[in-house]
């Protein structure tokens, strides 16, 4: 049993002002694995308090100086590396082996990744007469999600700093442990107090006490669309700058020329990933309506390879979905699916065989979909794949367009120029050409209802700046 029982406030660990604890679920066994404090207005306002006294002399700190306190946390996460794996897999539920390398080493390449980039970024240009500075925005309210959720702190917590910010943090109460272990690392690196402060609770209580507070400049949030857009709501009340990524439901536009095999094989892989509990998961595979036969086969046969299991056996593919709630909501949309008239072809909403206990699903396939129903227009958050039959390329744009989202997406050609003249066409901020790898330092964010702003790279960085001009004379 995990007991945090104190927030990281202006350097020290305090006691919330309640004894109100959040219970923290175990994936793969639906036990209690631990608590958190359920912190309030109180404690948020102690930690804006605290970020707000320390954004002064943190602004002024040189940018060099900065980045190696970002080195420091990197490195000591680096050290913590299998304790973070354990923790985060049975937060979450993904299998141990991805999570070294994903819930793990990401975070800890980001924190990296900001520190060589605060020293070589321009913070300060000559325009004519005019001396352009990018400043700090201020204090910055960071709400993270769940399914990544170290990376995802990584991802506003490192250039936060790096810009010259200093940030609340609160996570999420689903996955917080990870957090607290970022914060020992924060405090073991010397950064000076009240920049960085961890406070965790509930979204409708902590979290919107965040958004709110005059003393709050920036929210940057992850999370679902619903959520999104009250952070909107709240924020605008005090003309605060918001960043938000939310959900999406990408499609993988497998065209008629294009190898068949390895377009299904990735495509399914990607549904998958993190039990389908990832943002840019490929949920919808348009396929040629005359492929589709053999797109479908492909397709099962690669879902029934991701056998369910204890995400912290290293042979494991699939592991549980992260809480009961979430459990509940994949197999409604399974079952939602079938009344609807779509074609089952794999899983179902039935518990898997060989697993007991935890927030098991089967790995799913629905065929013969059409774009019109629930299961393709709603973010499913669980390892559930529709396939989109589709009569010729402009019907699959029109298709793939055919969303509220605009997060992700992927094409599949064998002309490469044929592929990125249909992604250009497709309104979403990342699409992958032919099983394009991951760049750490590309933007990362969407259109539509898939929220606004880009994380990772130079460009999450520039998200926490204000441009200032001084007009000089000559």
């Amino acid at each position: 049993m995990i007991l945090r029982d104190k927030f990281f406030i202006g350097g020290q660990w305090v006691a919330p002002s309640s004894k109100e604890m959040i219970d923290v679920h175990n994936a793969g066994t639906g036990e209690v694995m631990g608590k958190v404090p359920a912190g309030g207005e109180k404690d948020i306002a102690a930690a804006v308090a605290a970020a707000h006294g320390a954004l002064e002399g943190w602004s002024a700190t040189p940018a060099a100086k900065r980045a190696e306190y970002l080195q420091k946390i990197s490195d000591g996460l680096k050290g913590r590396t299998a304790e973070l794996s354990s923790t985060i897999s049975q937060e979450v539920g993904m299998p141990i082996k991805m999570s070294g390398r994903m819930q793990a080493g990401l975070p800890i390449a980001n924190f990296a990744n900001y520190a060589k980039i605060a020293k070589e970024f321009k913070f300060e240009d000559r325009v004519g007469n005019s001396l352009v500075v990018r400043e700090p925005v201020g204090v910055v309210g960071a709400i993270t999600p769940w399914n990544y959720p170290l990376n995802q702190i990584a991802l506003k917590v490192a250039p936060a700093l790096a810009a010259g910010c200093t940030v609340v943090l609160k996570p999420s109460e689903v996955a917080p442990f990870n957090a607290f272990i970022l914060a020992e690392e924060i405090e073991k690196a010397g950064l000076p107090k009240g920049v960085f402060n961890l406070v965790t609770g509930l979204g409708p209580t902590a979290g919107e006490a965040l958004v709110k507070h005059p003393q709050v400049d920036m929210i940057s949030f992850t999370g679902s669309t619903r959520a999104g857009k009250r952070i909107s709501e709240v924020a605008a009340q005090g003309v605060k700058r918001v960043a938000l990524e939310l959900g999406g439901k990408s499609a993988s536009v497998i065209l008629e020329d294009a190898d068949l095999a390895a377009a299904v094989k990735t495509t399914v892989s990607y549904c998958y990933l993190n039990s389908g509990q990832t943002c840019t998961a490929l949920t919808r595979m348009l396929v040629p309506a005359s492929r589709y036969e053999e797109a479908a086969k492909l397709a099962v046969d690669t879902a029934n390879s991701f056998k369910p299991g204890d995400p912290l056996q290293e042979t494991t593919r699939l592991g549980p979905l992260s809480s009961q709630m979430q459990l509940e909501r994949v197999r409604g949309y399974i079952k939602k699916g079938v009344e609807e008239g779509a074609e089952l072809l794999a899983g179902g909403a039935d518990k898997p065989e060989g697993v007991a206990g935890g927030y098991f699903v089967k790995p799913t396939v629905f065929g013969k979909v059409k774009n019109s129903m629930t299961i393709a227009q709603e973010e499913i958050f669980g390892p559930v794949l529709s396939i989109i039959p589709y009569k010729d390329e402009e019907e699959a744009v029109k298709i793939a367009n055919d969303t509220p989202y605009g997060l992700a997406g992927a094409v599949w050609s064998a002309d490469e120029a044929r592929a990125q003249k249909v992604a250009r066409r497709i309104r979403a901020g990342q699409i992958d050409i032919n099983g394009g790898a991951f760049n750490m330092n590309a933007p990362f964010g969407g259109f539509k209802q898939s929220g606004h702003g880009r994380e990772a790279g130079v460009y999450g960085l520039e998200e926490f700046l204000e441009y200032k001009s001084l007009q000089l004379k000559v």
